[in-house]
């Protein structure tokens, strides 16, 4: 290397030194910048945003009812009552529709930032169901019962709401957990097995417990052993299917009533807030698991954003081996997580026995632990975005019923909006409100000093 170039290199060194001593304390601030979608992202989601948009004022707006669509906002035991209201049934219809093409041609014309055609998306699939119900009730025959459909809504998410979080706790650390199902399997058969025998609440713990049990089988599995960790969501899922099927006709079926017909959770209203209208008898009537659940949520969302093991779960999610180097231990934080996140996913069990039917059945999870990992994916990986897509999942499951009541204009197969979930799922993965990242880690066995 020759001299003048050693000089010239010290003198950059130099002046950056005076310049740091010339500021002393200065606050460097940096702006993150955000980049602009390319042309054909940015129309063809506005595209598809107009297309719902038309698909809103035309079709479903023209084939609207003559008479105005009612509803009814309270749901079971209302506290304060809330009138039953009407409203004109085609031009609302056609409204929303022409909102949610105007939402789409400002998308075309100029593209929304990346949080903003979030918000938009959601506004518009808003728009969209609003539309849907007053198109539903548009004949004016029946009310539709919005309140009884929203506490349908939050009774079918619950579990859904738990195992995604569940996933949440195991997949931010960097575990992939496709045994959500199976651990669910594991609480309801111990949720409804110990309930019997001790009480609901005895079964609810053991349900915990029994997950807990699950979640360290997968972390032992998967983080010790380094095994593949999706198919080891698939071992264990059959393993749990095949083992809690001996073990129902070995032990429940011919004893059901000393071993599989516990006693049902009655919901605890809160004073006060069970007495609100509209939000009271739902939110605030409720049974012991889905305040759990209200707190399992609020305490993770929290938690990751805001402690210490937040922000090492996540570093660990991201980048082990640096998390490793300033002094976290990954694996004992792996386990941890894994182990809580079964036991998250044995009460989603046990909502589906001592929190709903009273009994266990072979195979009664019916794959919904696999509909809360499509929710945790929807969601984006966080608590926050889970919840929404859980309960959009269990509001498509309730609208099956409310529309079998109602005398609708054009008469729906159930089968068809059994999809409708699916399908969304689908166009938000393809990028239709942005595209997902799972944590960078994730299913990426580490070892230490590898």
């Amino acid at each position: 290397m020759s001299p003048e170039l050693n000089n010239d290199s010290k003198s950059v060194v130099d002046s950056a030194v005076e310049t740091l001593e010339v500021a002393p304390g200065k606050v460097v601030e940096q702006h993150v910048v955000e980049l602009k979608q390319t042309t054909s992202r940015r129309v063809g989601t506005g595209t598809a945003i107009v297309v719902i948009g038309l698909i809103v004022a035309v079709v479903l707006g023209l084939s609207a009812g003559s008479h105005s669509a009612k509803f009814d906002l309270n749901g079971s035991n209302p506290g304060i009552s809330v009138p039953t209201f009407s409203l004109p049934s085609a031009a609302l219809i056609i409204a929303c529709g022409v909102v949610i093409i105007l939402l789409g041609v400002a998308q075309i014309l100029r593209g929304f930032s990346k949080r903003a055609l979030r918000w938009v998306g959601i506004g518009a699939g808003v728009l969209f169901l609003v539309a849907f119900l007053i198109w539903a009730g548009s004949e004016g025959k029946q009310a539709v019962q919005v309140g009884s459909l929203l506490q349908q809504t939050l009774f079918l998410a619950t579990p859904l709401i738990l195992g995604s979080m569940a996933g949440v706790m195991c997949e931010k650390t960097g575990v992939i957990n496709v045994a959500i199902e199976g651990q669910m399997l594991f609480g309801a058969f111990a949720g409804a097995l110990f309930g019997t025998i001790a009480g609901s609440y005895f079964g609810l713990i053991a349900a915990v417990v029994i997950g807990c049990l699950a979640g360290a089988l997968l972390a032992v599995f998967a983080i010790k052993f380094t095994v593949n960790q999706v198919i080891l969501g698939v071992v264990i899922n059959a393993f749990a299917l095949g083992l809690t099927g001996y073990l129902y006709d070995a032990v429940m079926a011919n004893n059901g009533n000393g071993t599989n017909q516990p006693s049902v959770f009655s919901p605890i209203k809160i004073p006060g807030l069970g007495d609100l209208p509209v939000v009271g008898s739902l939110l605030f009537n409720q049974t012991i698991i889905t305040y759990l659940m209200y707190v399992i949520v609020v305490v993770i969302d929290v938690m990751l954003l805001r402690s210490r093991w937040g922000l090492r779960t996540r570093a660990v999610g991201e980048h082990p081996k640096a998390a490793d180097t300033v002094g976290i231990n990954v694996l004992r934080l792996r386990y941890k997580n894994v182990i809580i996140g079964g036991g998250i996913a044995g009460l989603a069990g046990a909502a589906l026995t001592i929190g709903s039917v009273g009994q266990f059945n072979k195979n009664m999870t019916s794959g919904q632990g696999f509909i809360a990992l499509a929710a945790l994916i929807f969601g984006r990986w966080t608590p926050r975005g889970a919840l929404g897509a859980s309960l959009f999942f269990g509001f498509a499951s309730a609208l099956q019923v409310a529309l079998s009541l109602l005398a609708t204009p054009v008469k729906i197969d159930s089968n068809l909006l059994q999809m409708l979930p699916y399908l969304a799922t689908i166009f938000a993965v393809a990028g239709l409100v942005g595209r997902v990242r799972a944590p960078a880690a994730d299913g990426e066995p580490y070892v230490k000093g590898e």
